[in-house]
Protein backbone atom coordinates (compact mmCIF):
# COMPACT_ATOMS: atom_id res chain seq x y z
CA UNK A 1 0.00 0.00 0.00
CA UNK A 2 1.58 3.35 -1.04
CA UNK A 3 2.32 5.82 1.75
CA UNK A 4 0.31 9.03 1.94
CA UNK A 5 1.75 12.26 0.58
CA UNK A 6 2.23 15.29 2.85
CA UNK A 7 -0.83 16.86 1.23
CA UNK A 8 -2.97 13.80 1.92
CA UNK A 9 -1.76 13.57 5.53
CA UNK A 10 -2.68 17.22 6.08
CA UNK A 11 -6.15 16.73 4.62
CA UNK A 12 -6.69 13.68 6.84
CA UNK A 13 -5.50 15.66 9.90
CA UNK A 14 -7.79 18.61 9.12
CA UNK A 15 -10.85 16.42 8.63
CA UNK A 16 -10.11 14.27 11.68
CA UNK A 17 -9.90 17.31 13.95
CA UNK A 18 -13.06 18.73 12.40
CA UNK A 19 -14.99 15.52 13.12
CA UNK A 20 -13.58 15.34 16.64
CA UNK A 21 -14.68 18.91 17.38
CA UNK A 22 -18.21 18.20 16.14
CA UNK A 23 -18.60 15.11 18.32
CA UNK A 24 -16.62 16.15 21.42
CA UNK A 25 -18.41 19.49 21.79
CA UNK A 26 -21.82 18.51 20.40
CA UNK A 27 -21.76 21.13 17.65
CA UNK A 28 -24.10 19.55 15.08
CA UNK A 29 -27.40 17.72 15.66
CA UNK A 30 -30.09 16.15 13.49
CA UNK A 31 -32.36 18.79 11.99
CA UNK A 32 -29.89 21.66 12.32
CA UNK A 33 -29.96 24.44 9.76
CA UNK A 34 -26.56 26.14 9.93
CA UNK A 35 -25.65 29.57 8.61
CA UNK A 36 -21.92 29.90 7.86
CA UNK A 37 -20.34 33.33 8.25
CA UNK A 38 -18.37 33.52 5.00
CA UNK A 39 -15.81 36.33 5.20
CA UNK A 40 -13.87 34.99 2.22
CA UNK A 41 -10.73 34.29 4.22
CA UNK A 42 -9.04 30.88 4.30
CA UNK A 43 -10.73 29.85 7.54
CA UNK A 44 -14.31 30.53 6.48
CA UNK A 45 -13.73 28.92 3.06
CA UNK A 46 -12.33 25.81 4.75
CA UNK A 47 -15.24 25.74 7.22
CA UNK A 48 -17.79 25.94 4.42
CA UNK A 49 -15.96 23.24 2.46
CA UNK A 50 -15.92 20.84 5.42
CA UNK A 51 -19.53 21.45 6.44
CA UNK A 52 -20.76 21.16 2.85
CA UNK A 53 -19.01 17.80 2.53
CA UNK A 54 -20.24 16.63 5.94
CA UNK A 55 -23.91 17.46 5.21
CA UNK A 56 -23.92 14.82 2.46
CA UNK A 57 -23.57 12.13 5.15
CA UNK A 58 -26.86 10.83 6.58
CA UNK A 59 -26.08 11.26 10.28
CA UNK A 60 -26.41 13.84 11.63
CA UNK A 61 -28.89 15.17 9.07
CA UNK A 62 -28.39 18.94 8.71
CA UNK A 63 -28.30 21.67 6.06
CA UNK A 64 -25.96 24.60 5.41
CA UNK A 65 -26.42 28.15 4.08
CA UNK A 66 -23.72 30.81 3.64
CA UNK A 67 -23.77 34.54 4.33
CA UNK A 68 -21.25 37.17 3.23
CA UNK A 69 -21.61 40.64 4.78
CA UNK A 70 -20.23 43.72 3.07
CA UNK A 71 -19.56 46.91 5.04
CA UNK A 72 -20.39 49.89 2.83
CA UNK A 73 -18.05 52.25 4.69
CA UNK A 74 -15.01 49.95 5.04
CA UNK A 75 -12.62 49.55 2.13
CA UNK A 76 -12.56 45.77 2.03
CA UNK A 77 -12.62 44.14 -1.39
CA UNK A 78 -14.24 40.73 -1.78
CA UNK A 79 -14.67 38.85 -5.02
CA UNK A 80 -18.40 38.23 -4.66
CA UNK A 81 -18.68 36.18 -7.85
CA UNK A 82 -15.89 33.86 -6.62
CA UNK A 83 -17.53 33.44 -3.21
CA UNK A 84 -20.91 32.73 -4.79
CA UNK A 85 -19.46 30.21 -7.25
CA UNK A 86 -17.41 28.57 -4.47
CA UNK A 87 -20.51 28.23 -2.30
CA UNK A 88 -23.01 27.10 -4.90
CA UNK A 89 -20.58 24.59 -6.45
CA UNK A 90 -20.72 22.81 -3.09
CA UNK A 91 -24.50 22.69 -3.00
CA UNK A 92 -24.88 25.57 -0.53
CA UNK A 93 -27.07 28.65 -1.01
CA UNK A 94 -25.22 31.97 -0.98
CA UNK A 95 -26.60 35.13 0.63
CA UNK A 96 -25.19 38.66 0.50
CA UNK A 97 -26.03 41.51 2.87
CA UNK A 98 -24.62 45.04 2.69
CA UNK A 99 -24.58 47.18 5.82
CA UNK A 100 -22.50 49.92 7.45
CA UNK A 101 -21.96 52.04 10.54
CA UNK A 102 -21.06 55.59 11.54
CA UNK A 103 -18.01 55.57 13.83
CA UNK A 104 -18.69 59.17 14.89
CA UNK A 105 -21.91 58.17 16.65
CA UNK A 106 -20.07 56.39 19.49
CA UNK A 107 -16.55 57.60 20.27
CA UNK A 108 -16.35 55.18 23.23
CA UNK A 109 -16.20 52.17 20.90
CA UNK A 110 -13.45 51.40 18.39
CA UNK A 111 -14.32 51.09 14.68
CA UNK A 112 -13.36 47.40 14.94
CA UNK A 113 -15.94 46.87 17.69
CA UNK A 114 -18.65 48.74 15.76
CA UNK A 115 -17.88 46.81 12.57
CA UNK A 116 -17.95 43.46 14.37
CA UNK A 117 -21.14 44.37 16.26
CA UNK A 118 -22.94 45.35 13.05
CA UNK A 119 -21.78 42.21 11.26
CA UNK A 120 -23.06 40.05 14.11
CA UNK A 121 -26.37 41.91 14.15
CA UNK A 122 -26.91 41.28 10.44
CA UNK A 123 -25.89 37.65 10.85
CA UNK A 124 -28.39 37.10 13.66
CA UNK A 125 -31.16 38.76 11.65
CA UNK A 126 -30.43 36.71 8.53
CA UNK A 127 -30.18 33.47 10.47
CA UNK A 128 -33.64 34.00 11.97
CA UNK A 129 -35.04 35.09 8.60
CA UNK A 130 -33.79 31.87 7.00
CA UNK A 131 -34.95 29.69 9.90
CA UNK A 132 -31.41 28.72 10.92
CA UNK A 133 -30.86 27.59 14.50
CA UNK A 134 -27.04 27.70 14.42
CA UNK A 135 -24.36 30.08 13.15
CA UNK A 136 -20.95 28.60 12.32
CA UNK A 137 -17.87 30.83 12.53
CA UNK A 138 -14.38 30.03 11.26
CA UNK A 139 -12.33 30.69 14.39
CA UNK A 140 -9.58 28.11 14.97
CA UNK A 141 -7.57 27.07 18.04
CA UNK A 142 -5.04 29.89 17.64
CA UNK A 143 -7.85 32.49 17.55
CA UNK A 144 -9.40 31.08 20.71
CA UNK A 145 -6.06 30.97 22.58
CA UNK A 146 -5.07 34.49 21.49
CA UNK A 147 -8.46 35.78 22.66
CA UNK A 148 -7.91 34.14 26.06
CA UNK A 149 -4.52 35.87 26.30
CA UNK A 150 -5.98 39.27 25.39
CA UNK A 151 -8.75 38.89 27.96
CA UNK A 152 -6.25 37.97 30.67
CA UNK A 153 -3.73 40.69 29.94
CA UNK A 154 -6.09 43.54 29.08
CA UNK A 155 -9.44 42.69 30.72
CA UNK A 156 -8.35 40.81 33.83
CA UNK A 157 -10.56 37.79 33.07
CA UNK A 158 -9.90 34.20 32.08
CA UNK A 159 -12.33 33.77 29.21
CA UNK A 160 -12.40 33.33 25.46
CA UNK A 161 -14.65 32.71 22.45
CA UNK A 162 -16.63 29.57 23.34
CA UNK A 163 -16.64 26.59 21.02
CA UNK A 164 -20.40 26.46 21.54
CA UNK A 165 -22.49 29.36 22.79
CA UNK A 166 -26.24 29.20 23.30
CA UNK A 167 -27.64 32.71 22.88
CA UNK A 168 -29.90 33.77 25.73
CA UNK A 169 -32.05 36.35 23.96
CA UNK A 170 -32.69 34.48 20.70
CA UNK A 171 -33.06 30.83 19.61
CA UNK A 172 -29.57 30.63 18.12
CA UNK A 173 -26.36 28.77 18.95
CA UNK A 174 -22.90 29.93 17.86
CA UNK A 175 -20.55 27.07 16.94
CA UNK A 176 -16.87 27.03 15.98
CA UNK A 177 -16.17 23.67 14.27
CA UNK A 178 -12.55 24.61 13.45
CA UNK A 179 -11.72 24.98 17.14
CA UNK A 180 -9.20 22.12 17.13
CA UNK A 181 -7.43 23.23 13.96
CA UNK A 182 -3.97 24.85 13.98
CA UNK A 183 -3.71 28.01 11.87
CA UNK A 184 -0.54 26.93 10.06
CA UNK A 185 -2.30 23.74 8.95
CA UNK A 186 -5.28 25.72 7.66
CA UNK A 187 -2.98 28.09 5.80
CA UNK A 188 -1.27 25.19 4.00
CA UNK A 189 -4.58 23.45 3.39
CA UNK A 190 -5.94 26.60 1.73
CA UNK A 191 -2.89 26.66 -0.55
CA UNK A 192 -3.33 22.99 -1.40
CA UNK A 193 -7.00 23.56 -2.23
CA UNK A 194 -6.11 26.70 -4.21
CA UNK A 195 -8.57 28.94 -2.39
CA UNK A 196 -8.47 32.39 -3.92
CA UNK A 197 -7.12 34.98 -1.49
CA UNK A 198 -9.38 37.98 -0.95
CA UNK A 199 -8.02 41.55 -0.88
CA UNK A 200 -8.00 43.12 2.58
CA UNK A 201 -7.78 46.89 2.79
CA UNK A 202 -9.29 47.62 6.18
CA UNK A 203 -7.73 50.84 7.59
CA UNK A 204 -8.21 49.66 11.19
CA UNK A 205 -6.63 46.22 10.84
CA UNK A 206 -3.33 47.16 12.51
CA UNK A 207 -5.03 48.81 15.51
CA UNK A 208 -5.39 45.56 17.40
CA UNK A 209 -3.57 43.61 20.11
CA UNK A 210 -4.31 40.34 18.31
CA UNK A 211 -1.13 40.45 16.20
CA UNK A 212 0.86 41.15 19.39
CA UNK A 213 -0.68 38.08 21.04
CA UNK A 214 0.08 36.01 17.95
CA UNK A 215 3.77 36.99 18.09
CA UNK A 216 3.93 36.45 21.85
CA UNK A 217 2.37 33.00 21.64
CA UNK A 218 4.70 31.99 18.81
CA UNK A 219 7.61 32.76 21.13
CA UNK A 220 5.99 30.78 23.95
CA UNK A 221 5.70 27.78 21.65
CA UNK A 222 9.44 27.90 21.00
CA UNK A 223 9.88 27.45 24.77
CA UNK A 224 7.24 24.71 25.05
CA UNK A 225 5.85 23.11 21.89
CA UNK A 226 2.95 21.71 23.94
CA UNK A 227 1.90 25.17 25.19
CA UNK A 228 -1.26 25.37 23.10
CA UNK A 229 -2.56 22.10 24.54
CA UNK A 230 -1.79 23.27 28.08
CA UNK A 231 -3.81 26.45 27.52
CA UNK A 232 -6.61 24.47 25.89
CA UNK A 233 -6.75 22.03 28.80
CA UNK A 234 -6.96 24.95 31.24
CA UNK A 235 -9.85 26.48 29.28
CA UNK A 236 -11.66 23.14 29.28
CA UNK A 237 -11.14 22.58 33.02
CA UNK A 238 -12.55 26.04 33.79
CA UNK A 239 -15.57 25.43 31.57
CA UNK A 240 -14.72 28.30 29.22
CA UNK A 241 -15.25 26.46 25.95
CA UNK A 242 -18.99 25.81 26.25
CA UNK A 243 -21.59 28.34 27.42
CA UNK A 244 -25.13 27.11 27.89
Amino acid sequence: MPSLSAEQKLERRIKSRFQKAIYDYGLVDDGDKILVGLSGGKDSLCLLDLLAERQKITKPDFSVEALHIRMSNIKYESDISYLQDFTESRGVRFHLVTTGFDASTDSRKSPCFLCSWNRRKQMFLKAQELGCNKIALGHHMDDIIHTAMMNMFFQGSFSTMPVRLNMRKMPLTIIRPLCLEVENDLRQYALNCRYRKQIKLCPYETNSHRSDMRNMFSHIETLNNEARYSVWTALEKEGKLIEE
